[in-house]
């Protein structure tokens, strides 16, 4: 079974990392930049301050608590399963598509951006309850955007960006329940 999954990410990985182009390249290698989003962030950050004030710091210590777990469980994942990324894979790496020479490090199960990409964009639409459906639309087209950039750049497989996609939805989920709640707290306390 597991042998079937892996050819099934390895046959996925190779079609859409197949599907290069110059202009592809420049969109996807810029896409998983970090720092090319400071301005997401920087608005997002703004939003949640004129939407919490006084209590914006439960949720701007949550935003902080969040990347930190995802980032941290996925590196934990990473060197604890051991898994080559398709750009230091012996059986597909020769072909790969790469972008500017970029191959990540040596291992990839799972997408540290995937799940950071996913759990920024799931908290900020629950914790600013986002009325504009295009927002929410445009927040989770960002985390898309992010998570294919990794398999186009073939260092992460699908599966590998799935589990990411998965693990920070559900860890901004918790940790949003988790702000409302303290919020609460604070709120009867007074």
């Amino acid at each position: 079974m597991l042998q079937w999954l892996d050819q099934i990410d390895k046959s996925w990985l190779l079609a859409l990392n197949g599907l290069h182009h110059p202009v592809l390249d420049f969109i996807m290698y810029w896409a998983s930049d970090k720092f090319i989003w400071i301005p997401l962030y920087a608005l997002l950050i703004w939003q949640i301050i004129r939407k919490y004030k006084k209590k914006s710091w439960i949720v701007l210590i949550g935003i902080i608590v969040l990347i930190t777990l995802s980032d941290q469980v996925s590196y934990f994942f990473k060197n604890y399963l051991m898994r080559p990324r398709p750009t230091h894979s012996e059986e597909i790496g020769h072909l790969v598509h790469i972008v500017n020479g970029y191959r990540g490090g040596s291992y990839g199960y799972f997408s540290g951006h995937a799940s950071s990409s996913f759990a920024a964009a799931v908290f900020s639409i629950l914790m600013l309850q986002l009325k504009w459906r295009l927002q929410a639309f445009l927040l989770l087209f960002w985390a898309v955007l992010v998570s294919y950039s990794r398999i186009y750049l073939a260092v992460h497989y699908p599966f590998d960006v799935l589990t990411g996609a998965v693990f920070g939805s559900l860890l901004a989920w918790a940790l949003s329940r988790l702000c409302v709640h303290f919020m609460k707290k604070q709120k009867d306390a007074c």
